[in-house]
């Protein structure tokens, strides 16, 4: 499925085809124009990967900068939301990438395979060696339906725990996940197909990306079973490890109040472990009581995988004990190593991973990294600006947006944890355009002046 939809990707449009081709020849690593070295090295060819190729090949000229890349598409990752709900097609979140890397940037069509920090080199799969003045990590994070792991009793790297039963659980009906091209599809026929029973929704005892993303689908579940009728026969519920709802307390306020007016059942503590598939059934070990587990019976279930830092940097120079890229999180330079920077999901900066902080990020970056060009002292800090659009039907949104210190840091003069209107267009029909032209351009750094501007100056 994954590689039909890939070719249907890559065929969608007439001038995404030229392109292609062009682009192969010109800007990827089997052209003429490869090189071995880079004053700008960007491993990455996600959303904080292209936007930070386009802000450099402004600074030092395209033939200076290299993106690292193995994938053939780019994926608009959040309206995967949408996409299960059976609002959005899951065509519209791809382009290939040769469209999306910055025109000039040379795309080495490569994984990573080890870095070399003490001698700014780092090596791909396909065996080349590229070195580097300045080096930017973008890897994003991965996923692990199948991970295995050991509790985190002394707070390292394994804290990943198993989940029984996955990924071949996905080749059953009734079960999906918004977090994979591969799976995002088998959401929303789970839901459409849903007849009766329990309609089972989780949360991995890991950091994910977008934290908000599976509660979401609860919500746009709910909403969809009421529109279809179905609501009557349908008991809705949702298991975290969390102790909380959501981690800022002014929107975890707002959503426990729409839980309780739409009667659905939320059980913190409660961690995924075994999914059986052929039976419908799936097992979740109770946190504050370890080894009690209770079996839930299921008519449809959407599962948010464990997810964990790039295998290549886990035992890197580069990372820190649980496997992240150790970065300043006021400058994201790296604390060893002054000439890498980190942006997005690869990171251990104590913020939500979403696409609004690489945003967010990618000023930070861009004006640090320009300082440092000149022989100058960073001197931007990043706040941990982060955003959660928390959809709560086909046509609400409460727009969470926080700080490092889980303070909101709302952008409009108005109260964000009421449900808008407005705020859903902006989610469903505006952000993507943004991404697209803005962010992957290199013009979209976040929201921060524009909050400044409304709320007359004050933060």
């Amino acid at each position: 499925m994954a590689g039909q939809l890939h070719t249907q990707l890559l065929l969608s449009r007439q001038y995404c085809r030229v392109f292609s081709v062009i682009s192969s020849h010109i800007h990827t690593s089997s052209g003429l124009g490869a090189k071995d070295h880079y004053k700008v090295l960007v491993l990455g060819g996600g959303s904080g990967g292209i936007t930070m190729a386009a802000r450099m090949k402004r600074k030092v000229g395209a033939q200076n900068v290299a993106v690292v890349e193995p994938s053939e598409v780019h994926y608009y990752q959040p309206i995967w939301t949408l996409v299960g709900a059976g609002a959005k097609s899951v065509a519209s979140s791809g382009r290939p990438t040769a469209s999306v890397i910055p025109s000039g940037v040379m795309w080495v069509k490569s994984k990573v395979a080890e870095f070399d920090p003490k001698n700014n080199t780092v090596h791909t799969d396909s065996g080349k060696k590229i070195s580097y003045d300045y080096l930017i990590v973008a890897l994003g994070l991965e996923l692990h339906y199948e991970k295995t792991g050991q509790r985190n009793t002394e707070q390292k790297a394994n804290y990943m725990w198993n989940i029984k039963g996955l990924p071949e659980g996905f080749e059953h009906p009734k079960i999906g996940s918004n977090y994979s091209v591969k799976t995002v599809e088998k959401t929303w026929n789970a839901l459409k197909n849903f007849k009766e029973g329990n309609a089972l929704f989780t949360f991995p005892n890991t950091p994910v990306k977008c934290g908000g993303a599976p509660q979401k689908i609860m919500y746009l579940s709910d909403a969809f079973l009421r529109k279809t009728g179905k609501r009557s026969k349908a008991n809705i519920i949702y298991n975290t490890p969390s102790p909380k709802l959501f981690g800022v307390k002014k929107y975890a306020d707002a959503l426990w109040e729409i839980v309780k007016k739409r009667d659905l059942n939320i059980n913190l503590r409660h961690n995924l472990i075994e999914v059986r598939a052929d039976k419908q059934e799936a097992v979740f070990e109770n946190l504050d009581k370890p080894g009690e587990t209770k079996v839930y019976k299921y008519d449809m279930i959407h599962v948010t995988p464990p997810m964990g830092p790039p295998a290549v940097l886990k035992g890197s120079l580069l990372d820190d004990e649980a496997g992240w890229l150790d970065v300043n999180k006021n400058t994201l330079q790296h604390k060893t190593y002054a000439n890498v920077f980190g942006i997005g999901d690869c990171t251990n900066l104590p913020t939500s991973k979403t696409a609004a902080a690489v945003a967010a990020q990618s000023a930070v970056l861009d004006r640090n990294i320009s300082r440092i060009l000149k022989k100058q002292t960073p001197d931007k800090i990043y706040d941990g600006y982060t955003s959660c659009p928390l959809v709560t039907s086909y046509n609400t949104v409460i727009l969470a947006e926080f700080d490092y210190d889980g303070q909101p840091l709302e952008t409009f003069p108005v109260d964000q944890s009421k449900e808008s209107r407005v705020m859903y267009h902006m989610k469903a029909d505006f952000m993507p355009l943004l991404y697209w032209h803005g962010l992957l351009k290199g013009f979209w750094g976040g929201p921060g002046p524009y909050r400044t501007i409304m709320h007359l100056g004050m933060k």
